[in-house]
């Protein structure tokens, strides 16, 4: 049985607290390694490690840090179909869906690569007699990430990328369903050049969570999972004293105008709403036609696209639309889920609850679901299920399609389809949604801008990448200086002033 430890100073850590957990192949059932869970003394000595490592590494030029960056980038590409097999193995997305991943988190990769750019402060000449004013920012010192399952690769390069090249040190806290990967990026930054020390990757639950929320050495934290463990680690963190960012959970609308494209809508819907398993963030669950006839007409094209949809494990192709959840007990959730709809009322339209594939009869793999006559009384449509499944919720006209989305708890992404251009700029301006697509049905932005949710689906004034990250993990110093050859003599005592 395979034994996956932690990477702390460089080097392969074997677990030591005896508390193990098992890591599945999702296709099919099969227990692939035992993860050791640290406690308190392993998440210390990682942190000691990070603390000890950072000042060289903070003093070391940006330009020299852009470089291991640059390197790192070259090393992902080297690497991209071992990243991406290994990555599926524990997932259970497709290979293209995984090498997607990697890309995600190789662009932001690549825009910390203009670090010496972004880190820039700024200079003032002669704001008073022969006072000159700068600012300066600098790293935090030892920062840290608590990353989520769905996105091994890209989340954590999200995090530690641009937490490196600000200049601190680095303790990733990665999911513990599928931990290979991020190590594999911890032993590619060393390849880079990287010094030992600067990203540690310590595999724990709940306890190495806390460790890190309470450790004084640890000044900043950033998370991505559900809400509520959003708002837990958001609370604790900010009550200790540290910079924290936190994104939770979603319920991603679209809305489908009557003059809207429609083989274009449901082809983005079915792309959006099942790729990966529907296990994204920025998947779409919900469909909201506006007007009967623009659903009938949704609902006529959806139902053939969903029906033929290739469910198998990555290893059957590169045609696979989607593979296994990532659990058994993700699995039993999101079966749960279309029980609670069919039960309240909701019309299940195509029933993926009886899908089964031979000889994978262990594996986590569910069919896709469609709902239709979704209702926003219905735990379906109030909670995130994050499975294949998509509910329709009709809306009479635009204003009760856009109310939809803008009442609803979570705020992550929103998408309308649409021909016209006034509908589309004046839902552009009033959407209460952090990110938002025109024809676009996941709007994730690029690596240069930043990536965040309104309502309760982020925790906490900036965003995850672009411009935003490196403000997160710097703080900024202000100097203003005078030389004596402009000083006059005697005591001042009233407050400096530019008079």
């Amino acid at each position: 049985m395979k034994q996956i430890g932690h990477f702390i100073g460089g080097e392969h850590v074997a677990g030591k607290s005896g508390r193990t957990t098992d890591v599945f192949n999702p296709a099919t059932g099969e227990v692939e390694a035992q993860l050791a869970m640290a406690d308190g003394s392993e998440l210390s000595a990682a942190i000691e490690n990070a603390k000890a490592a950072q000042p060289a590494w903070g003093a070391t030029n940006p330009q020299k840090r852009a470089r291991v960056m640059m390197k790192f980038v070259e090393l992902l590409n080297r690497d991209m179909d071992k990243l991406a097999e290994a990555l599926s193995r524990e997932h259970g997305k497709t290979i293209p869906d995984a090498k997607g991943d990697v890309i995600r988190g190789l662009e932001v990769a690549e825009f910390c690569i203009g670090a010496p750019h972004l880190l820039k402060g700024e200079f003032t000449e002669g704001v008073g007699p022969g006072i000159d004013i700068h600012s300066v920012r600098q790293p935090l010192g030892v920062v840290a990430g608590i990353t989520p399952f769905n996105f091994p690769a890209m989340i954590p390069m999200w995090k530690f990328c641009p937490a490196i090249a600000c200049g601190n040190a680095f303790v990733l806290k990665p999911s513990e369903r599928d931990p290979s990967v991020p190590i594999m990026l911890a032993e590619l930054m060393i390849e880079a050049g990287l010094p030992a020390g600067i990203l540690n990757v310590v595999n724990g639950d709940k306890e190495a969570v806390d460790g890190l929320l309470d450790h004084p050495d640890v000044m900043a934290v950033g998370f991505v999972g559900s809400t509520p463990i959003a708002e837990y680690v958001y609370a604790r963190g900010c009550a200790n004293g540290k910079r924290v960012q936190c994104f939770g959970g979603a319920k991603n609308h679209m809305i489908v105008m009557p003059d809207a494209d429609m083989d274009q809508a449901a082809d983005a819907l079915v792309g959006a709403g099942y790729g990966a398993a529907g296990e994204r963030c920025m998947a779409v669950s919900v469909a909201v036609p506006v007007g009967e006839d623009t659903a009938d007409r949704l609902v006529e094209k959806l139902v053939p696209r969903v029906e033929s949809l290739k469910i198998a494990p990555s290893t059957a192709g590169d045609d696979v639309d989607f593979g296994p959840l990532v659990t058994k007990d993700a699995y039993a959730r999101v079966k749960g889920y279309i029980d609670k709809g069919v039960e309240e009322g909701a019309d299940l339209v195509v029933d993926g609850r009886g899908f089964s594939m031979q000889g994978y009869e262990d594996g986590f793999f569910i069919g896709a679901s469609l709902f239709d006559k979704v209702t926003r009384d219905m735990t379906i449509y109030k909670e995130e299920i994050f499975g294949p499944v998509l509910s329709i919720a009709r809306a009479a006209n635009y204003e009760e399609g856009i109310d939809l989305a803008m009442s609803h708890e979570y705020g992550n992404g929103v998408a309308i389809f649409t021909r016209d251009g006034d509908t589309a700029r004046d839902f552009t301006s009033r959407i209460n949604v952090g990110m938002v697509g025109v024809n676009v049905p996941i709007p994730v932005p690029i690596a240069y801008y930043t990536f965040g949710g309104w309502k309760r689906s982020g925790f906490g004034d900036l965003n995850q990448h672009g411009p935003d990250a490196f403000r997160f993990y710097t703080r900024t110093k202000t100097i203003t200086s005078r030389w004596p050859s402009g000083i006059k003599e005697g005591a001042d005592f009233s407050i400096p002033t530019m008079n």
